[in-house]
């Protein structure tokens, strides 16, 4: 038997795998369009369930990411480039789909680029939310 302590190998090994995919592929979106910093918050808050230590790299992180993300939707000409930027991608995934002569065509990769306009919009909502959150109640301006 093992103590409440220990997890199962098997359990930790997905842990690590998937969170460590989730950290390399945000620092891979640190300088290619997307939630980047977002995606190495989930990396860590995954990691963090079997691997402790972690947990004292979640807090500056977070605070960046969120920083980042009401950074994006504090202006109004961020926020309409942010969200033409998220319909670009959108439309670029259809047409990656459709035509398959392109570099790369076919679904695979126009599903990806849908994906990624999505949660780029999704992620608008969020920080738009929270920035009008923040400016009702006297924290931003």
């Amino acid at each position: 038997m093992s103590s409440t302590n220990e997890s199962h190998p098997a359990k930790r090994m997905i842990v690590l795998v998937v969170g460590g995919a989730l950290v390399l592929l945000g620092i891979v979106l640190l300088v290619l369009p997307g939630p980047g910093l977002l995606l190495v918050l989930g990396g860590l808050l995954t990691l963090s369930t079997e691997f402790p230590a972690v947990d004292r790299y979640i807090d500056p992180i977070q605070h960046r990411a969120l920083q980042a993300a009401e950074q994006s939707a504090s202006s109004p000409l961020r926020l309409t480039a942010s969200i033409l930027a998220g319909i670009a991608l959108i439309v670029a995934g259809v047409v990656w789909g459709v035509v398959k002569t392109l570099p790369l065509g076919g679904w695979p990769t126009g599903s990806s680029l849908i994906l990624s306009g999505l949660v780029l919009l999704g992620l608008l909502v969020f920080s738009y939310a929270r920035v009008q959150r923040r400016r009702r109640f006297g924290r931003i301006r």
